[in-house]
């Protein structure tokens, strides 16, 4: 008995060898034995719609469904990079879309999964960004322009987001202490799986009297990374490139 986590994989045709390792991977005895394979956020580098016509999203497609098919769900929170996929796509993927923020029952205990990005407090301007794009008001305005020019502004959106990114203080992109208290005691938890940072671990903490966990899963940019969750333990495992 297993269920899988994985985020942050942001596939790009910029880097095949890691679509192929993620294609690969939902292949192996691993994942088709799984009880859940879970997605937290920013499986592309950028998502511009459901209606993208490009090979990638139907490769993420078809590998995907295809462990829906044998017998494993796949539930999926969008993260940063991929707020605009919605259920149109999540029907041909075979996704189960999850709301940010949602307590799930893993083997007897209840954990709060999120991507992530939404704890990082200290980056007031990254927030405040957020809350626009998050808006629908936002999000329908994009989606109504034409394809290549959705290209276009989230190719821009992601060199601004590298210039941001190169130039910020470490400590601002990671996540606030007070803010991931927060969410756990809103949630009524002690565990906690998220993504974004990538800065995987495990850390155990006290959360009002009680021992408290919080792992942050890894990014595949170089190499898969995977949370493997059983009834006796929670481990972090990288896959080699």
């Amino acid at each position: 008995m297993s269920t899988l986590f994985i985020s942050d994989l942001h596939l790009d045709d910029s880097r095949p060898h890691i679509t192929a390792l993620f294609e690969h991977y939902l292949v192996s005895d691993e994942v088709r034995r799984a009880d859940a394979l879970y997605i937290l956020g920013d499986l592309v580098e950028a998502w511009v719609g459901d209606d993208d016509d490009a090979e990638l999203p139907r490769r993420i497609a078809r590998a995907t469904s295809a462990v829906r098919d044998a017998g494993v769900p796949v539930y999926f929170i969008v993260g940063n990079r991929d707020f605009l996929l919605g259920e149109a796509f999540a029907t041909r993927a075979g996704f189960t879309l999850v709301e940010d923020g949602a307590v799930h029952d893993l083997y007897g205990t209840p954990t709060l999964l999120m991507h992530g990005d939404v704890l990082c407090t200290d980056d007031v301007a990254y927030q405040q960004l957020r809350r626009q794009l998050r808006s629908p008001e936002w999000k329908a305005q994009v989606l109504a322009m034409p394809l290549d020019a959705r290209r276009a502004l989230a190719a821009k959106a992601r060199a601004e987001s590298r210039n941001y990114t190169s130039g910020a203080d470490e400590t601002l992109m990671d996540v606030n202490a007070d803010a991931v208290a927060h969410a756990m005691r809103h949630a009524g938890v002690t565990h906690l799986i998220h993504g974004h940072t990538h800065r995987p671990a495990i850390h155990h903490f006290e959360l009002d009297g009680q021992t408290a966990e919080r792992i942050v899963l890894g990014d595949w940019y170089d190499q898969g990374s995977v949370l493997y969750v059983t009834p006796d333990e929670r481990t972090l495992r990288g896959l080699p490139a």
